[in-house]
């Protein structure tokens, strides 16, 4: 047992320094708006300050009635309560503007966290994104910064002026009776204690809380997008069985940590309302002994209250605190996840592609110690045809992705017009190439605006041709509004042959040098395929092409076929030269047409 407590503090310890650094990298967003900060500050000292006025002012009011009849001094009673009723007035005024401007500040903060943490997503490198669940991600930009930032407009506040309000009562109490301070020496301890051991408790109930939301998100998100298949193959109640178990899980996980957060409030109240019996039975001793007048005695039991009252309402946020903790911390793990390398100090800027790539000896796998591509080399020369063909897993898709860089190999080489890709600006690689990929992505806007994404100072005249080459401007001529036809979201108002038909036609469009076709006629029939790959071959002269397909037919004119296995070419020629070696390629295509 002794060898574990070193790191038991130690943990403990991290924890709480990672905590202060998420306060103070929030209090960072804040006072990036410093006038507005600065505005809030004011307001808070200044309306708390007028607002513990009152209890002193309502002890002169009633010293001034007196103790027998006719001692009763009305000019002063009344002088005093119009001055009580003014002091309360202006603080409920600043109360209200202080909520006002804390609402547009939050706002703000609210703005910059998702400005920080979209920007971050678009730095990071596809790895991260293999590697995580869509819904999780969306969690983080959506429900924890919303967590975050009405923790900031309410929670935040609310302890700012608690904490000003506890040290002014006890600053009035000690010049009232500093023989009533000895109730909250016993008192006040005793709710600290009770506060610092159920912030430690209910802390990693709060980040299990929401981890498992973003579980849940995830798989909602899985679950949704494969409803076709779902359904498909009868799978409803599989699928309603693991949302079962994570939204149980979700459950638990709130339940927990929202019963051990509600005990804290109902706990710290009685241990005040334990304060405040001792103080009436005291403090009546005191002023029979004529030690502290009526009105005095009224005070200090009001100031007791505006102390222990916020003491019991930071109790009773404590558990909002510590949700916002935990979705801080979530929101700022993704901010600090390590974006994608940056370019070499003396990185070529590719202006001028001509198509030549080649890849030589590439070892590469997405986990270290599984191997996918063992020696790949292969050569594109300027203007090719290169079909990539193999059977799932064999590392096609592994190999566009080298291409791209959004990988790089563990060892081996890729030379672009002879320069290696690593010398090269990511950005400037990338744009020599144009996609068009098996899933395909429409954003919502008009067929026209989904075009020219790939080219946003394209003509519409542009525009046009590059769909008359793709074979959908028949199609688009057809619809009501025809280029300005609105796309819905995930473009569920066009079919899925149509969609991909879009994306060639964006892909036509673009003055990319080298164009990568990734299974990008699945989803469309026959004769359109004949006609998009006739399109294709006119429109990608002295252009590099490299397609990937599973259907050998899109390939028999290719310049180079490249039989893909296990992450290594086994055979590679024209679609004449695979067949007469009768080797695995004739294989595949006989399997396919016979």
């Amino acid at each position: 047992m002794i060898p574990n407590e070193p790191n038991k503090k130690g943990g403990s310890e991290g924890r709480k320094k990672n905590r202060r650094q998420v306060i103070l990298r929030l209090l960072g967003y804040m006072m990036r708006h410093r006038w507005m900060a600065l505005g809030a500050i004011a307001l808070t000292v200044t309306g708390n300050l007028l607002a513990l006025l009152g209890p002193m002012l309502s002890g002169y009011a009633i010293d001034a009635i007196g103790t027998g009849p006719g001692e009763a001094d009305f000019q002063r009673i009344f002088s005093y309560c119009a001055l009580m009723l003014l002091f309360y007035l202006i603080s409920s005024v600043m109360a209200y503007l202080l909520s006002v401007l804390m609402v547009k500040l939050s706002q703000r903060v609210a703005y910059q966290l998702r400005a920080d943490l979209f920007n971050k997503l678009v730095d990071l490198p596809v790895r991260f994104f293999d590697g995580h669940q869509t819904g999780d991600i969306i969690s983080r930009v959506s429900y924890d910064i919303d967590t975050v930032t009405s923790s900031l407009s309410n929670d935040f506040l609310q302890i700012a002026a608690s904490s000003i309000m506890v040290l002014g009562s006890l600053g009035m109490m000690l010049t009232i009776s500093p023989p009533l301070i000895v109730v909250f020496v016993v008192t006040v301890p005793i709710s600290v204690l009770f506060i610092r051991y159920r912030t430690r408790t209910i802390r990693p109930l709060f980040s299990r809380r929401s981890a498992k939301l973003g579980e849940l998100n995830g798989l909602v998100e899985e679950i949704i997008s494969g409803q076709k298949t779902t359904k498909a193959y009868h799978q409803e109640e599989t699928m309603i069985g693991r949302f079962d178990a994570k939204n149980e899980e979700a459950v638990q996980a709130y339940y927990k940590a929202d019963y051990y957060g509600s005990t804290v409030g109902p706990s710290v109240n009685a241990i005040n309302n334990l304060s405040l019996a001792l103080i009436s039975v005291f403090g009546a001793l005191l002023f029979l002994r004529g030690s502290i007048s009526l009105g005095n005695l009224s005070s200090f039991v009001l100031y007791s209250r505006k102390f222990s009252g916020p003491i019991n309402e930071m109790a009773n946020i404590i558990s909002e605190l510590q949700s916002a903790c935990s979705a801080a911390e979530r929101v700022f793990r993704l901010i600090d996840e390590e974006p994608e390398p940056a370019d070499a100090p003396q990185a070529l800027e590719l202006t001028d592609a001509q198509g030549d790539v080649q890849m030589e000896h590439i070892r590469f796998g997405y986990d270290p110690d599984k191997t996918i591509i063992h020696d790949l080399s292969l050569h594109a020369k300027p203007g090719s045809l290169v079909a990539i063909v193999g059977p799932t897993g064999a590392g096609k898709t592994t190999i566009i992705n080298l291409l791209m860089r959004f990988y790089d190999p563990q060892s081996g080489s890729i030379r672009m017009d002879g320069h290696d890709s690593r010398d090269i600006t990511r950005k400037s690689l990338r744009a020599a190439y144009t996609m068009v990929l098996q899933d395909t992505w429409l954003f919502y806007g008009t067929i026209y605006e989904n075009i020219a994404f790939s080219r946003p100072g394209a003509t519409r005249e542009e525009v046009i041709e590059a769909a008359k080459a793709a074979k959908i401007h028949s199609y688009i001529m057809q619809l009501p509004d025809g280029y300005d036809t609105v796309i819905t979201e995930d473009g569920m108002n066009i079919s899925q042959g149509q969609k991909q038909m879009l994306t060639i036609a964006r892909a036509m469009l673009s003055d990319a040098k080298m164009l990568i076709l990734d299974e990008a006629t699945s989803n469309v029939d026959t004769r359109t395929e004949q006609q998009i790959q006739s399109a294709m071959r006119e429109l990608m002269q002295d252009r590099t092409c490299f397609v990937i397909a599973h259907r050998l037919s899109t390939v028999q004119n290719a310049d180079t076929i490249l039989v893909v296995q296990h992450g290594d070419i086994v055979e590679q020629g024209s679609h004449e030269q695979l067949m007469q070696q009768g080797g695995v390629y004739a294989g595949m295509y006989h399997s396919q047409f016979h």
